[in-house]
């Protein structure tokens, strides 16, 4: 593993590690729109508003995960790199058992406030009832929804990314089977997603538990004392990836208010297609993020400069041209993408239209996302929340609350392109202080 993570720089070996990463973060955003297709072909696209009303749910269970992977993540690869296996293992046992214990009482408070929850993400009486049944099931597995998020990271530290894709792929199969079975034969609706989903996910998250129970390698399960501190510094350093899925909860609720007052439920119905797409294009650089994160943790810890300034000039410019044409893919394939989810005239005019606009962001938000992954990498967790929080929620929710009232529905689908160019101002002075300039502050320096 310490050698996997060890290895010669090169732009091929860079994008090799990172290769299963990048693979798996695409398939599970594509299985989760998969239920999206399957509920707005088959159930319709009251059901489809549904699903996206009350997912902000499981978006703030992911964000705990996330920030236990992530800060989590930078210190036991930072362990790694000093060659106290030891520590590694019993963090990595403590974030996994304090992830588990969360995700229970998520599961309670969802089970006993499904209707408080549903109208409060904004739901009305045509959506409550589809609202109610999806929250209903889809919580009952958050634990292994929070699981799964946790080992996609901790995997690929322990130098199985591959084991980490093939979890994910075989996770995303029995979801799309399940969804043909449980929403067409079955007639089972937006319950039918909802089992499909969480069965699927109770596949990595058990393999996951198995392979670090019995693991033979570095990283396996061990005993442990609860530190406080070392948590606090995980939930610290993780923040930004946390305030980032937070905040698509907030920023989604808010898509859907803004939507439902401009176009009624067709409205919410084509933000629902339009972040579906968001989340697939941002899986690439975030699967790339995730890829890279270990590496750079560990010759963070093993104070290899050298290898640190291949890993940042390498990672940028890929992030770079990668954005171009992901951004060209995504205008291109705009119609058909809507296509795919509806053929509902009201909601794919308006989703088409919109979603021209929204693929803009995408040439900002690949560094943005970059960008934030690198630092909290680097254990810098501060100027890693400033940015994720700047571009996820500060810009968003100002932009969403401002241009409406100007631009009306196109002011909505400026909301995103707007805050990501705006974070990409706020993050360049950060990249000169840490990476390029020649202050005390630069990692890259030696």
């Amino acid at each position: 593993m310490g050698k996997s993570l060890n290895r010669r720089i090169t732009p091929w070996s860079l994008l090799s590690f990172a290769a299963p990463s990048i693979i798996m973060m695409v398939f599970m955003s594509l299985y989760t729109i998969v239920d999206g297709i399957f509920v707005s072909r088959f159930v319709g696209s009251n059901a489809l508003s549904s699903l996206n009303i009350v997912y902000p749910v499981v978006n703030v269970a992911i964000a705990i995960a996330m920030m236990l992977a992530s800060g989590g993540n930078a210190i036991i690869s930072k362990y790694l790199g000093e060659g106290n296996k030891k520590r590694a293992c019993e963090s990595l046992t403590q974030f996994v058992t304090v992830c588990i214990l969360v995700s229970l009482v998520i599961v309670v408070i969802s089970q006993v406030f499904l209707t408080e929850i549903s109208r409060l993400l904004g739901s009305n009486e045509v959506l409550l009832t589809d609202c109610k049944s999806y929250l209903g099931m889809v919580s009952l597995f958050i634990p292994a929804c929070m699981l799964q998020t946790l080992f996609q990271m901790y995997l690929v530290t322990a130098g199985r990314p591959t084991m980490g894709l093939l979890l994910m792929i075989g996770a995303g199969i029995v979801n799309a089977v399940l969804d043909y079975v449980l929403i067409v034969i079955c007639d089972m609706g937006v319950a039918g997603a909802a089992l499909a989903t969480g069965i699927g996910q109770c596949i990595p998250a058990i393999a996951g538990l198995v392979f670090f129970m019995f693991s033979k390698g570095e990283l396996r399960f061990t005993g442990f004392k609860l530190s406080l501190r070392e948590l606090g510094h995980a939930c610290y350093n993780g923040s930004s990836e946390m305030v980032s899925e937070l905040s698509n909860s907030v920023v989604t609720v808010l898509f859907n208010l803004v939507l439902m007052r401009l176009a009624g439920e067709a409205g919410v119905a084509a933000i629902s297609i339009l972040l579906y797409g968001q989340f697939l294009f941002n899986a690439f650089y975030l699967g790339f993020t995730i890829g890279i994160s270990p590496i750079v943790g560990f010759q963070y810890g093993a104070k290899d400069k050298k290898k640190l300034r291949s890993i940042y000039k390498i990672a940028f410019l890929f992030v770079a041209v990668s954005a171009i044409i992901l951004t060209v893919i995504a205008e291109a394939l705009a119609t058909w993408i809507i296509t795919v989810f509806t053929h509902d005239p009201a909601t794919f005019e308006l989703a088409e239209i919109g979603f021209k606009i929204f693929a803009i962001n995408f040439l900002f938000s690949g560094l943005n996302i970059t960008s934030s992954g690198f630092f909290t990498a680097l254990s810098n967790g501060k100027v890693s929340a400033i940015i994720s929080f700047s571009r996820t929620f500060i810009f968003t929710v100002l932009s969403l609350l401002i241009l409406p009232h100007f631009l009306k529905i196109y002011g909505a689908w400026l909301a995103v392109p707007i805050a990501e160019a705006v974070t990409l101002l706020v993050t360049v002075p950060f990249h000169k202080v840490y990476f390029i300039g020649k202050g005390e502050k630069n990692y890259l320096r030696g």
